[in-house]
């Protein structure tokens, strides 16, 4: 890796040695060189540790850090980040992979030529373990779009991010408390000190296949639910449509008490893109 590399890749793992390999080899692939894949190895009880070893002695841009005992995710991202060389930080997960390998090279020329903007994401694609495409979104493109969005829902998926180093610094870093939302807690912590912007490409390809069982633990959901609640309230100020998403957030919570609960998500997700005037997602 070069010491002056562009952009630091956040890629923390635990124990998914399986999906791991995919993951990398799509950072790998990528057309902009000029970065380090910072790959934070916490505590996993697999194979992991061999395979990045292994790819770390045939590529000098993987730098590994391990974690002797699970710190969970938020602490080790904090970790990774503050050991990153680049001005530039890009995330993805273990279980993920970039769609298009100009995903860098895209978001590091917006960024270089807008010095207002501070977070740019792009388009996902959810896909099953056989990789058959579930359905794709695009995420509103521009600031004040974004803004008008974010308390309703993340606006930025955080495996197809890139934003400025200095920013996270300012911000304080992810939110060691939180248990979930760390990312948009900190996208909604970045609004005081630049712009955002969505490119409308896809970006990414995330696996829903059932590897993050606690998802679809409906407890799990109404915490989570719960949680976001607080950090409506928390920024209320900071951003539009707090009533608009008030009132969905709490109706979607009590709809998880519900019989035929899963066959509301589809109608929350139109609720929450009516509500902004935008169309539906496109599901295959």
């Amino acid at each position: 890796m070069k010491m002056d590399a562009i952009v630091s890749v956040i890629l923390p793992t635990h124990s998914r040695e399986e999906l791991l390999l995919q993951a990398i080899k799509s950072v790998l692939k990528q057309t902009f060189q000029d970065f380090e894949l910072v790959v934070i190895n916490d505590g996993s009880t697999d194979g992991t540790q061999v395979l990045v070893d292994n790819i770390a002695k045939q590529d000098s841009r993987v730098v590994r850090i391990v974690n002797e005992v699970n710190l969970g995710l938020v602490k080790s991202l904090n970790k990774a980040v503050r050991h990153a060389k680049g001005q530039y930080i890009a995330r993805i997960d273990d279980d993920d992979i970039w769609e298009d390998s100009e995903k860098l090279s895209r978001q590091v020329a917006f960024l270089d030529g807008h010095a207002d903007h501070i977070l740019v994401g792009g388009g996902v694609m959810r896909v099953d373990a056989q990789g058959k495409e579930i359905m794709r979104f695009m995420l509103p493109e521009r600031d004040q779009d974004i803004r008008r969005m974010m308390l309703l829902n993340n606006p930025f998926a955080h495996a197809a991010v890139m934003f400025r180093k200095t920013a996270w610094e300012k911000s304080g870093g992810y939110d060691e408390t939180l248990p979930f939302s760390e990312d948009w807690d900190l996208w909604m912590r970045f609004g005081d000190f630049g712009k955002y912007y969505n490119f409308q490409e896809y970006f990414l390809r995330y696996l829903k296949a059932g590897q993050n069982k606690t998802s679809d633990d409906v407890r799990v959901i109404r915490t989570n639910t719960r949680l976001n609640m607080r950090l409506r309230m928390r920024y209320r100020k900071k951003f539009p449509n707090f009533l608009k998403s008030f009132i969905l957030g709490w109706t979607y919570y009590f709809s998880t008490f519900l019989p035929f609960r899963d066959a509301m998500h589809p109608l929350f997700s139109k609720l929450r893109r009516l509500a902004l005037g935008q169309p539906a997602y496109s599901a295959k």
